[in-house]
This record gives structure tokens, sequence and C-alpha cells, in this order.
């Protein structure tokens, strides 16, 4: 073992040990408070991961909703606005936070599933007309994507 690893080693020792041997004279209300200070507190990305989807990642083909669709009710009694990032999709559940990938262009966007699709033989996503124009497809009707379902649940939008 090379000598500057030998030292660090040897000083975490020193430094464990010197710890124990401090809190072992300190009183009660004084641990607890050491205690509470080293809990670890989850980060955002912990949360997510905690909140993290069951479903699996799939390829498959997106499309965006037609103009004639615009202000009506989706399955989740929203009304669909173009410029909200939402989507619909067959089977996922509602409020599901969903990541489309063009695989192309390696653009991506994130969707919140609002309404449900017609029952294809593959994998389907029906994103609004914001969501479209973030991942490239406004204009060419119909690309191949990956899906990626990441929360079960709504995120909160920023007021």
């Amino acid at each position: 073992m090379s000598r500057p690893y030998f030292n660090v080693i040897a000083g975490c020792i020193v430094l464990l040990f010197s710890s124990a041997a401090h809190a072992e004279g300190m009183s009660g209300s004084d641990l607890s408070l050491l205690h509470e200070l080293s809990a670890t507190v989850p980060t955002n990305l912990e949360e997510l991961v905690l909140k993290s989807s069951s479903f699996e990642s799939v390829e498959g083909f997106a499309s965006y909703y037609a103009r004639r669709f615009e202000g009506l009710r989706t399955t989740s009694g929203l009304r669909y606005n173009p410029d909200k990032l939402t989507a619909a999709h067959e089977s996922l559940p509602l409020g599901t936070v969903v990541r489309v990938v063009n695989p192309v262009s390696k653009q991506e966007v994130h969707v919140t599933i609002t309404d449900r699709c017609a029952s294809k033989t593959f994998h389907f996503i029906d994103l609004s007309r914001a969501a479209a124009r973030r991942i490239g497809l406004w204009g060419k009707g119909r690309i191949k994507v990956v899906i990626i379902p990441l929360l079960d649940g709504r995120l909160e939008e920023p007021a």
C-alpha cells in the first residue's frame, strides 16, 4: 500500500475513534441532536427514484392531437390545451409523467398522460402540439419514439 493512502486510512481510523470517544461523553440530548443532524435527507433525485414508475420503456410511434380536439375534455376531465405538455396513451395510468425521446434527433420532452387514445397493435402515444414541436414531430404526422414512463402521478406545476 502506498504511503499517501496509508496516511488517509490511518487518519480516518483516528477520526472514527475520537468521534466515538467524544460521543460517549455527550448527554442524551446532545446525542439525539447529533443523530438528527447526521440523518440523511433525500435529495430531489432520490425522491424521483423512490417514486419512479414500474413500467418499462418501449419503442413506439408518436403523433399529435388534431386541431379539432382543442378545448374538449380529456379522459382525466381536463380540457385539452395544445400549449400544455400533455399526451394520450392507451394503458398508462392517468397522471403518469412520461419522457418521450426522438431517437433520430435526440430531442426529448416530458409529458403528463391526461387522456386515452385508441388501442393499437403497436405502442403509441398522442402528443399535444407543444410537445410535438419540442421533439421535432410537428408537421410530420408520425415518428418513431422511445416512451419512458418516469413517475406514477402528476408533477407539481410551477405557479
